[in-house]
């Protein structure tokens, strides 16, 4: 383990030192572990485009990553490898920043699995900048209208309620409420990962909602996780679905279109699930209502038997295209 951590150190010291172009990425954000689930999660805002693109850091298992101000986009990508290579949050930050000779003007936080916190401010970071390392959270800020940013971003986090993705929206809110980025706002992103790994990093990504350029990006943000929580419904649904639990997956379909009723598609497949598991009379309503809203939703229902999703039954065929008569 000693030697592949020190040739990893070589080929952090050969990336940091490569002269890379730095990068104006002013910004506040927050890297957090929830302390029941052992999620982690990074969330941030900023007055530059794409900021998800840069900023932010994750990996199931291993730890979360922000790094912006003057910013050296490595540091996430190295920071996660020499925690999943046994190094605790603060040893990784320690490490990167004693070879790189731009540190003055970093802002980086990390969180590793076991709840570790690093945070570092450069002392050449642009004022007002700042941070606050919590238990198993740091939020971080730089170029704010006021030294009051990061502080409320701390009590906002602390004192929100439910789950992490909550907790996180709340930082990001109160940090904009308090003045943010005195440029203004342009783009803000949120990812959250699970504590632990099953190996399959393809399907270890719990949130990764971006909003890359916007007048009003948490706004949009906002309305994003709102749409990602209903689909968690309708995913649930799905599962359900697979298993042949029929009413829970109705249940699930029904908590998704309450969540988000401008989605004329979940209330398609809910009412095509009622079908193909005989409670036709139930589904009939149901497709009356979206065929009426977009009735392209008709050309895909006669395809739906092919792909046995409904019953390949001519007269059943006729009775849920006829419903919106």
């Amino acid at each position: 383990m000693k030697t592949m951590l020190t040739l990893l150190l070589s080929v952090c010291t050969f990336v940091l030192s490569a002269g890379e172009t730095i990068r104006p990425v002013h910004t506040y954000s927050i890297v957090a572990r929830d302390s029941v689930t052992g999620e982690l999660g990074v969330a941030v805002q900023s007055h530059w485009f794409q900021v998800g693109n840069s900023v932010t850091w994750a990996e199931a298992g291993v730890g979360v990553v922000a790094t912006q101000s003057f910013i050296e986009i490595s540091y996430g990508p190295l920071g996660l490898e020499l925690m999943r290579a046994g190094k605790t949050a603060p040893q990784a930050l320690k490490a990167l920043l004693e070879i790189d000779p731009q540190r003055d003007v970093r802002q980086v936080a990390m969180v590793d699995a076991r709840g570790n916190v690093a945070v570092h401010t450069g002392k050449n970071c642009i004022a007002e900048a700042g941070h606050i390392k919590g238990e198993q959270f740091s939020v971080q800020a730089n170029i704010m209208e006021k030294n009051t940013v990061w502080g409320a971003m701390a009590k906002a986090y602390r004192e929100a309620k439910g789950d992490l993705l909550n907790r996180l929206m709340a930082a990001l809110d109160a940090a904009q409420v308090e003045g943010g980025d005195i440029r203004g706002k342009q783009s803000a992103a949120i990812l959250i990962v699970p504590g632990t790994t099953q190996g399959q990093p393809w399907r270890e990504k719990i949130v990764d909602l971006r909003v890359d350029d916007s007048p009003h990006p948490l706004r949009e943000l906002h309305r994003l996780v709102t749409i990602h929580r209903a689909y968690e419904h309708m995913n649930r649904g799905d599962e359900y679905l697979s298993e042949n639990k029929i009413d829970k997956a109705l249940e699930e379909y029904s908590a998704a279109y309450k969540i988000y009723p401008e989605n004329v598609e979940i209330l398609y497949w809910t009412a095509a699930t009622m079908a193909g598991a005989g409670r036709v009379r139930q589904a009939l309503p149901l497709f009356r209502e979206v065929f009426k809203k977009e009735p392209q939703w008709k050309e895909v229902t006669r395809r739906l038997p092919k792909s046995g999703l409904l019953p390949d039954d001519p007269d059943l065929m006729r009775v849920i295209l006829g419903t919106e008569k």
